[in-house]
């Protein structure tokens, strides 16, 4: 814990961030990407939205990986619906799938998409679907077709309306930094600042209901947890003991919170029932204990612990304080985060002096590496589980990066202007 405080503190100070402002470099897709068209959406007379609707869910799809969109210029044709859709046309550009829809304004404000998936190999529509959302917000409705599209085809939830929290840092001369926490789509999208501040900000998590986050600030000179509702921006400190406070981490109900605290010693688990405060000691050991993360059953955290020598996974049963040894394969592995059915964990692995992001099988006890960078660092799980997070180096700077869970897909999502650090993907959002 205090190597990762005293890492990220010389990570930002060495930081000149003017602004995050993500952006995509998809440097890795699947060598067999299924072939789609998305045409562009037909408009209702007089309408005008900010954004190419058809344009976003081709970006998506894209950046999933999955997919191999037909680029416009080469299409033989513009159909709004299935019916003015020639097969023929599209099979000899070796398309499997087209997306075809119309655009229109609702009396009440909202814009509507009415669109429809046709398989081109059987010369059907194997989906038809209406989003409406305020005219103010096309990217959501964008993201909402996304979704129904990419879960048509894959089976999977798509997880393209999720958001993304990560940490940034401003220069403002001398030797004096502004610090922000941001918030944006999963595509960079729609960044907006949360809380910024003088000292450092680490450790960004997200409530279950995607409503409030959690996060260590040391606004006040020392470490401490903060909860703000992202609905008000009202803010909530919620520890200031002495010494350490930090890596909080909510409950799969959202009714407690773990987190290390040193309070009594040595770095230690705790959990704090939210409503009431009360505050139940989990781990009880001379060595740092950190890096909590919760079991999907709410009845066990996993954290990291040199209690053996060296980081590795551990499992602690909350009620019995029970604690059991997860990971064995090489001498460093940190920052675990549960797959959602329980089954897998992802973390930091060192092999070779280099850190890479690794997957631990946890009914084979088997670990994949799945970056070839070196420091890589903080993974987060979509709430799919298709794919997770991370920072990593790239050109001597700070990027955030993200890899399918098999592997197969990756791509960065570098700043601009400069390095961003400490991502946590958010749960499905309503």
């Amino acid at each position: 814990m205090l190597i990762r405080i005293i890492t990220a503190l010389i990570f930002l100070a060495a930081s000149s961030v003017s602004m995050a402002d993500l952006t995509i470099e998809i440097n890795k897709g699947k060598d067999d990407p299924v072939p789609i068209a998305i045409v562009p959406f037909g408009w209702q007379p007089g309408l005008t939205v900010a954004e190419d609707i058809a344009s976003i869910v081709e970006s998506d799809l894209h950046r999933s990986g999955q997919f191999a969109p037909l680029s416009r210029t080469d299409m033989l044709g513009r159909p709004r619906n299935s019916t003015e859709v020639y097969y023929r046309d599209w099979k000899s550009l070796g398309v499997d799938y087209v997306v075809v829809g119309t655009l229109s304004q609702e009396v009440t404000g909202t814009v509507t998409a009415n669109y429809e998936l046709l398989d081109v190999n059987t010369q059907r529509v194997i989906l038809t679907g209406k989003e409406s959302v305020s005219i103010d917000k096309p990217r959501y409705l964008a993201h909402t077709v996304s979704d129904k599209i990419y879960e048509k085809l894959t089976n999977i939830r798509g997880a393209f309306r999720t958001q993304l929290l990560y940490v940034s840092a401003v220069r403002e001369g001398g030797n004096r930094t502004r610090f922000r926490l941001l918030k944006s789509d999963i595509d960079g999208a729609n960044e907006s600042v949360l809380f910024d501040s003088r000292e450092p900000i680490m450790a960004p998590t997200w409530s279950p209901d995607g409503q409030k986050i959690a996060y260590v600030s040391f606004e006040t000179t020392r470490p401490a947890i903060y909860i703000q509702d992202l609905r008000t921006n009202a803010r909530t400190q919620l520890t200031s003991f002495k010494g350490l406070n930090g890596a909080p981490a909510f409950s799969p109900d959202g009714a407690k919170m773990a987190m290390v605290l040193s309070k009594d010693g040595s770095p230690d688990i705790y959990v704090m029932d939210l409503a009431s405060g009360d505050l139940q000691r989990v781990t009880n050991h001379f060595a740092i204990d950190t890096e909590p993360a919760w079991m999907p059953d709410g009845k066990s955290i996993v954290f990291t612990s040199d209690r053996g020598g060296k980081p590795q996974i551990y499992k602690v049963n909350v009620s019995s304080g029970a604690v059991e040894r997860v990971t064995f394969d090489g001498d460093y592995n940190a920052r675990a985060r549960v797959l959602a059915d329980g089954l897998g964990l992802v973390m930091v692995h060192r092999e070779n002096g280099n850190f890479h992001i690794a997957v631990m099988d946890l009914k084979r006890n088997r670990v994949e590496i799945l970056t070839t960078t070196n420091l890589d660092e903080s993974p987060s799980v979509a709430p799919n589980a298709s794919m997770l997070l991370y920072a990593t180096q790239y050109d001597g700077k700070g990027v955030l990066a993200a890899v399918s869970i098999d592997g197969g897909v990756k791509y960065r999502l570098p700043s601009r202007f400069g390095d961003v650090r400490e991502p946590a993907w958010s749960p499905f959002l309503q």
